[in-house]
């Protein structure tokens, strides 16, 4: 009411005085009225606002347009073997309870493994370079063994309740096949080098025409060869090399063939195209050879004596503790040792044949002994009367000393194909046959080579 009495006081205002109260009141009620009303947004102001306002999508329709953010790939698993494993390699020497010490496993490991599966026994015949590896528990137990013999194949023992559990992985490796050929300068060794051979294809090859050359004696500088043979590939890896599948070997002017056959009881050899065996009954060369110092010669002055005496044989010089062979298969009726030939054996041969081998290091066989050919019989010496390191080898036909390069010629060969095989002979070499084609063109002597030792045993 102050407030009231204030305003009707002002000088602005006097004039309001002459209005009745009632009236001054509805005029100041609608006054408030106006003014709040000028106070709403109007309607275009209002439709303004609302064409501005931003729409937020629904929850589904966000779930249906991921954010897509770059994921970094989880760390590589490294896995963790729950045992310790020990690696042993079989040692010049070794047995099964060296090993299981050296690898922190006592007898009575040994023993359990040994008596817990049947297939163990394998075990107790090790050889160096194979590898032995044990899984071992926390407790010290032997949980598995595996006996690698090689990458294609092992041996595998793994602990049960009550016993071993045994399994035998063997693995085939891809075959392929590969060609080398090469010429004569100096030796087939070193030829063979050259053409990436290794020692053991090399020498694989001077024994499959061993029968027919001599390759101490009579290789010629210019003279070919070529091998078609095995190799072996595991993973891509190649592991080693295999068979000679075939061969040629031209030795001035005269060639030389053989294929590989596997008859049907899985029996492999060597023969002559027309299946004619390349075995004979004895050896041309009966041991490792490097080079002849002197040949059969019946007037040769003997070096140490400087008497004219018989060479009735033919010397092969080579290292001492050379491998020495049998010629062929026969019984030995002399191993001894005399001032003038040293170390010797004699072996006795059918159809009236003796082989003899003097000078030798050492003697492997003894009198009455039974021998196949290319057994090791001694080793290459100087014993006796001899200047340096060498084999005498000599070759007696009913008691008379034949010369041993030749005489074999007249001799018979193994047996050849037989006629009701060689279909299945020739479905399963001509492949190997037709790859040897291609690098001469000079005329093969095996049906020659039958002819003149059908002539030759003839006139024996």
């Amino acid at each position: 009411m102050e407030a009231f009495e204030k305003i009707k006081k002002s000088p602005a205002l006097g004039f309001v005085k002459h209005f009745p109260r009632a009236h001054f009141i509805a005029v100041a009620a609608l006054s408030v009225v106006l003014i709040g009303a000028s106070m709403l947004p109007s309607d275009n102001a209002s439709a303004s606002r609302h064409e501005q306002v931003i729409a937020i999508p629904a929850l589904s329709q966000v779930d249906e347009q991921p954010i897509t953010l770059p994921v970094e790939p989880p760390p590589p698993e490294v896995k963790q073997t729950p045992y310790r494993i020990s690696n042993q390699t079989v040692r010049s020497g070794d047995n099964l309870s060296l090993i299981f010490k050296r690898a922190g496993l006592s007898d009575k490991h040994m023993i359990g493994l040994l008596n817990g599966n049947a297939d163990s026994k394998r075990l107790t015949k090790l050889f160096p370079g194979h590898t032995l590896e044990f899984s071992i528990s926390d407790e010290g137990e032997l949980v598995e063994l595996k006996y690698v013999k090689s990458r294609l194949n092992k041996l595998v023992y793994t602990k049960l309740d009550s016993g071993y559990d045994f399994e035998e992985i063997v693995r085939q490796p891809d075959i392929h096949t590969a060609s080398r050929s090469g010429k004569i300068s100096t030796s087939l060794f070193d030829a063979g080098m050259q053409a990436n051979l290794d020692d053991r294809l090399i020498m694989e090859f001077a024994n499959i025409f061993g029968w027919d050359v001599d390759f101490a004696l009579d290789i010629r500088k210019g003279d070919t060869f070529k091998v078609l043979y095995e190799e072996k590939f595991l993973d891509g890896e190649k592991l080693g090399n295999g068979e000679i599948l075939a061969a040629e070997f031209i030795n001035q002017g005269e060639a030389f063939r053989a294929v590989r056959y596997v008859n049907e009881d899985g029996e492999s050899s060597y023969y002559a195209p027309d299946g004619t065996s390349m075995r004979k009954a004895f050896l041309r060369a009966p041991l490792d050879f490097r080079r002849i110092s002197s040949n059969f010669n019946p007037k040769r002055l003997h070096p140490i004596t400087k008497v004219v005496r018989p060479h009735r044989g033919t010397d092969y010089a080579a290292d001492r503790g050379t491998p020495v062979w049998a010629a062929g298969a026969g019984r030995v009726i002399a191993s001894g040792y005399t001032q003038y030939n040293g170390n010797y054996i004699v072996i006795q041969h059918g159809n009236n044949i003796q082989t003899k081998y003097l000078h030798l290091h050492k003697r492997f066989v003894k009198k009455g002994d039974r021998v196949k050919q290319k057994q090791r019989i001694g080793s290459v010496g100087s014993t006796g009367l001899s200047q340096a390191p060498h084999l005498h080898y000599e070759f007696l036909l009913d008691g008379v000393h034949r010369n041993p390069r030749t005489v074999i010629n007249k001799l018979p060969k193994a047996d050849s194909i037989a006629k009701s095989e060689m279909a299945r002979f020739q479905s399963q070499t001509q492949v190997w046959i037709a790859e040897l084609e291609p690098t001469t063109n000079t005329h093969y002597a095996a049906s020659d080579i039958l002819s003149k030792s059908a002539e030759a045993k003839s006139s024996l």
